[in-house]
């Protein structure tokens, strides 16, 4: 693991859907990494609580003078280095710390703000000012809500954004 001041952040391409064999195998080689994670994930068979916040890549902290790269281009998950001008670019410090953070945040958040059965009312597009009964989230900006349309039951998806507490 890299702890020196020259060390710096850079970006690797992964394989596709290989973003965690990527990681396991460069902290195996002793490599500093950080693979961004958000809210839960899509596939209930997943090892990890979330899904890659940039899917097909991932961080590692590296010393350009004293780190041997070779190892890195030929590790199973891994594609390649990302470059600009045939150099790897480095990535700040800064972008790494926010990233951690707002992450962090986000996980404190509940990431469904109603519960199912809760009355709640369309505040916008074209089911605005009608009310509904929450029926469950559909991903991360969508929700199921159920609601009277021609005396029959309808359920719709719409965004969570145009939902709110029905008052």
């Amino acid at each position: 693991m890299t702890t020196n001041a020259t060390a710096r952040w850079y970006l690797i391409q992964t394989k596709p859907r290989q973003e965690a064999r990527a990681e396991e195998h460069l902290l195996r080689q002793h490599f500093e990494c950080y693979r961004p994670i958000k809210g839960p994930s899509r596939t209930p068979n997943s090892p990890r609580t979330g899904e890659a916040l940039f899917p097909g890549y991932l961080f590692i902290r590296l010393d350009c003078t004293h780190d041997n790269w070779y190892p890195i281009r030929s590790t199973r998950g891994v594609s390649r280095v990302v470059t600009f001008g045939g150099q790897p670019t480095p990535v700040r410090d800064e972008l790494i710390e926010q990233l951690r953070q707002r992450l962090a945040q986000a996980q404190d958040k509940p990431t469904v703000p109603f519960t199912p059965g809760e009355r709640v009312q369309v505040s916008g597009g074209s089911f605005s000012e009608i009310e509904a009964i929450f029926v469950s989230s559909d991903g991360e900006e969508r929700s199921v809500i159920l609601f009277n349309l021609l005396q029959r039951e309808q359920k719709v998806r719409v965004p969570t954004r145009y939902l709110q507490c029905y008052s």
